[in-house]
Formats: C-alpha cells, structure tokens, sequence
C-alpha cells in the first residue's frame, strides 16, 4: 500500500521544537495498492505545487509528491511563493527557476541570503530539485533516494568541514555534477538523476580514507 499525499506545499509542512519537519493535512490523501498505482481519479491538490503529468492525466502514481517537494525545494531556494509567481518572463517560478539552471544563470533567481550562506550547497539542491521536476513521473526518483541523496549532502558536509583539503575535492566534484546535471536538462528538456563517473568516486573515497 502506498500512501500519497497530493497536496504537498511548504504550509503543510511543520516544525516541532526540535526543528523536525512533520507532515500534516492528509485530507487529500489516498492509500493507493501497488498494483492499482496508474489509476485514474479527480484531480487534487495546491495550484503552483501540482504534477503536470496527474494534472493533464488524472493517472496517479507515487511521483505525484516527488514533483510536488522538487517545488518546495524551489521555494526554499529562491525564497518566492509558486502560487502568484510573476516574473517577467510571464512564466511559472518552475519554469523560470529551470530555464535560468539550463542556462547556468541559477544565481539569478536564488534568495541573495540563501546564495551566501550555501554557497555549492544551494547549487547541488537545485540540482536535486531538477530531478524531481522532470515532465514526465518515469523520470523522477523516489523519495527515498532524494532522503538518501539530501542525508548524503549534509554527511559529507560534516566531514569537509574538519579537513580543508578534502573540501577543495568535494568543490571539483560539485561542479563536475551540477554541470552534468545542466547540461543532461539541456538535452532532454528536464533534469534527471546523475552519479559520479567511477573516478570521480574513486577519487573522492580515497580522499576521505586518508
């Protein structure tokens, strides 16, 4: 059985005391069998935050909240509501945040706060965010791999930050994906899921080994 929300947005998520993200508001949410995932129903959910795909298809899949926190991730980065987003461009905050990554203009769009204070961190969530955003539900990852992916960018996070030098090959290694990650949108109109190249890896391991 798989739980989806379809109504997730940033006001439906809250904080406990201890800063812990919680989600709230399942009114909209269906339990859905794994093999009745695809199935065809009323469309729900919060303008700005809606899969295109299950908005024009009514098919509703576990990618339909995947699509929905890559537009929260968007949020955060650019501190800018999807609902009312009027740009001059005339185009969605989703859109215009993607054409500005594929153009590799993202500093354009980023909260000048958010751009300062993450520095490469804020360029490697965009890139996650683009997963997500992909047109098509096929194309999106999980949401566990986009925990394990997010998990993985603060652990490493706390490792550099003890070691200056394995901070110099964390910078390579962020502009090699962000780069892949813009230029494989470029291609295909949409971001999708990109990995280290096995030296990239090698190098990388060996580097937290020493």
């Amino acid at each position: 059985m798989s739980i989806i929300h379809r109504d997730i947005k940033t006001s439906n998520i809250l904080l406990d005391d201890r800063l812990t993200a919680k989600v709230s508001d399942f009114g909209a949410s269906r339990g859905i069998a794994i093999d009745q995932l695809g199935v065809t129903i009323a469309i729900q959910g919060t303008y700005g935050y809606l899969d295109p795909e299950y908005y024009y298809t009514g098919r509703l899949t576990e990618k339909r909240d995947v699509y929905s926190f890559g537009v929260m991730l968007v949020e955060l980065l650019t501190r800018k509501k999807p609902t009312g987003y009027v740009p001059s461009e005339g185009v969605s905050l989703v859109a215009h945040f993607m054409l500005l990554l594929n153009q590799d203009r993202l500093s354009e769009i980023l909260d000048s706060q958010v751009s300062q204070e993450a520095g490469n961190e804020a360029k490697e969530v965009a890139a996650i965010a683009a997963m997500c955003l992909g047109m098509k539900g096929e194309d999106r990852p999980t949401m566990r791999y986009m925990e394990t992916k997010l998990q993985g960018l603060q652990s490493v996070e706390n490792i550099v930050k003890s070691d200056p030098e394995l901070e110099e090959v964390l910078v390579r290694l962020r502009r090699r994906t962000f780069e892949r990650s813009r230029d494989n949108a470029d291609k295909e109109g949409h971001s999708n899921s990109r990995r280290y190249s096995m030296e990239e890896a090698m190098l990388f391991s060996a580097s937290l080994q020493r």
